[in-house]
């Protein structure tokens, strides 16, 4: 997959480019149906399949004085955009300058001058341009005057409810990562670096952990969580404690994951941890003893639970 940050660097329209463009935030199983579809639409006209996005996040930009955690990191993005087999990524930096652009001219000047789109596969929902003024019927209007054809797919649905970004995010807040992990077609995962902590882990609780400084991603509800970490391009698994461990009276906010029979040192290196379920609240204690005693439960218990869950993620492109 071609991956190009800067619409300068399109030198000619790609050949019969057939498009989608959203934030993509989470990379939900809706965005798949849409990506694939954009995939085997391209595919039927031996044209290209583009999928264009924003960096950042236009709600971080346009309300920049309101926190907007992202479901996707953007290098993460990119990795499951490309598992679709699409065959270019185009991201445009959002600014506020870029926020004032007219629907029209954003589909003139960008979208069919510099991509050369033949065809756009859009959600029933979708809306752009400035104030977002252009929605579905401007986007037809347009196919007619500029020459391209819209293609709207139902909403994918699971159960009874439409998959959104929306309903994720609420989800993980929640600390419902299972049902989030169905929407997602993949268990929820965070990325950070790993810090150094209080040192209690091991030498007080018997349990070493490792700490993890985030980075701009949603942060599931505090509690204690069954987990799958990469590390080094392995998998092993995990109980990761989400939270201010009330039990040593502690105000700061953090990440804690023991990692299940692993000794490795690893500060400053970059780990991955799936949410698989959650276990419990996080509670205060009566003393070190009583933690370390739940911790052995939680341990327990997650290795149950994680010795049954091995094949539910899955590749996007399996389909």
């Amino acid at each position: 997959m071609e991956v190009i940050n800067d619409l300068t660097k399109i030198s000619n329209p790609f050949r019969n480019a057939v498009v989608t463009v959203g934030n993509f935030d989470g990379v939900h199983l809706g965005h798949q149906a849409l990506i694939r579809q954009a995939v085997t639409q391209a595919r039927l006209l031996k044209g290209t399949s583009v999928v264009m996005t924003f960096e950042p996040h236009p709600v971080q930009v346009l309300n920049c004085d309101k926190q907007f955690p992202i479901i996707t990191p953007y290098e993460q993005k990119i990795e499951l955009i490309q598992e679709t087999n699409t065959d270019v990524f185009v991201c445009i930096p959002f600014t506020l300058e870029f926020s004032v652009t007219p629907a029209r001219t954003f589909v003139k000047r960008v979208l069919c001058d510099v991509i050369g789109m033949k065809v756009m596969i859009a959600g029933p929902d979708y809306s752009f341009g400035k104030n977002a003024e252009g929605n579905i019927t401007l986007l037809k209007e347009l196919s007619t005057t500029f020459g391209f054809e819209v293609i709207i797919p139902e909403w994918v649905e699971l159960g009874s409810q439409r998959v959104s970004s929306t309903k994720i995010r609420k989800l993980i807040s929640e600390g419902n990562v299972e049902e989030a992990g169905e929407l997602l077609g993949r268990y929820y995962q965070i990325r950070g670096t790993v810090i150094h902590g209080k040192n209690r882990g091991r030498s007080l609780l018997g349990f070493p952990t490792t700490n993890l400084r985030l980075l701009n991603e949603l942060c599931p509800k505090q509690g204690v969580y069954a987990v799958e970490v990469e590390y080094d391009a392995k998998t092993y698994n995990g109980v990761a404690n989400i939270g201010n461990s009330p039990t040593f009276g502690d105000t700061e906010y953090g990440i804690e994951v023991h990692i299940l029979d692993f000794q490795h040192e690893i500060y400053n290196q970059l780990i991955r941890v799936n949410f698989v379920r959650r276990l419990r609240n996080e509670k205060k204690f009566v003393n070190p003893e009583a933690l370390a005693l739940q911790i052995g439960q939680d341990v327990n218990m997650a290795r149950e639970i994680l010795s049954n869950s091995r094949g539910h993620k899955r590749s996007m492109s399996d389909d």
